[in-house]
């Protein structure tokens, strides 16, 4: 009959262990990645279109070779997020250039085609070494894809894409993007290379920020 309680003692230090085993982690993740080192709160927090999604942008620029090497890495891992997740793009912008690339992302996101044109231009500018400024050029990302040349300069040069252009250079400056590729998770956070020490690391620290903001819609 002495067994019973010893068994019921063993049962219980056991469970006991587990409990702390998880705490022990969890404090463990949360000291992981901290705020100000792997990083950085944006200058000016917004809010994701929908709530119930935690949202991912990532803030590219077509003539960053980092942004090239990053594109397949992040693409992978876009295919692994849950469905709580939304995942954006978004170009940055500090110069007349960077103006011209941004309107070819949201010229071929209006025409239907930048699942093709996107990866087009990345190639255009770092394999085939052109600048993208002029329309010509920039049209031919189209032509290809069955693109009418006076539906691309509609569409290239409309009021509604223009202001696309203003907000996501807006939005940039908000959060004090300075540099590329650089992903905001949920409108809260900056991430890079630099802070998270190499790309791969930045997918890492992404995860963690993710958690941490499902268990905030949680709690």
């Amino acid at each position: 009959m002495r067994a019973i309680p010893s068994l019921g003692l063993s049962i219980t230090l056991i469970a006991l262990v587990a409990l702390l085993t998880i705490a022990t982690t969890s404090v463990n993740a949360q000291a992981l990645y901290r705020e100000g080192q792997h990083y950085l709160p944006v200058n000016t927090p917004t809010t994701p279109k929908d709530p119930s999604k935690i949202e991912v942008t990532e803030i590219f620029w077509y003539g960053c070779p980092h942004c090239q090497q990053f594109q397949p890495v992040f693409s992978q891992w876009k295919q692994q997020q849950a469905d709580d997740v939304r995942i954006m793009h978004m170009p940055a912008m500090w110069n007349k250039p960077m103006r011209t690339h941004a309107r070819i992302f949201y010229t071929a996101k209006a025409l239907g085609v930048l699942g093709k044109v996107h990866k087009d231009a990345f190639d255009a500018m770092h394999v085939e070494k052109k600048r993208l400024l002029k329309e010509s050029e920039v049209f031919s990302l189209f032509e290809k894809h069955g693109i009418d040349r006076k539906v691309f300069d509609k569409t290239f040069h409309s009021f509604g894409l223009k202001s696309q252009v203003q907000r996501a250079n807006n939005l940039a400056k908000a959060y004090g993007t300075t540099g590329t590729p650089e992903v905001i998770v949920n409108g809260k956070y900056r991430v890079s290379g630099s802070t998270a020490g190499s790309q791969s690391e930045m997918l890492n620290v992404i995860n963690f920020l993710i958690a941490k903001e499902r268990a905030n819609k949680k709690s």
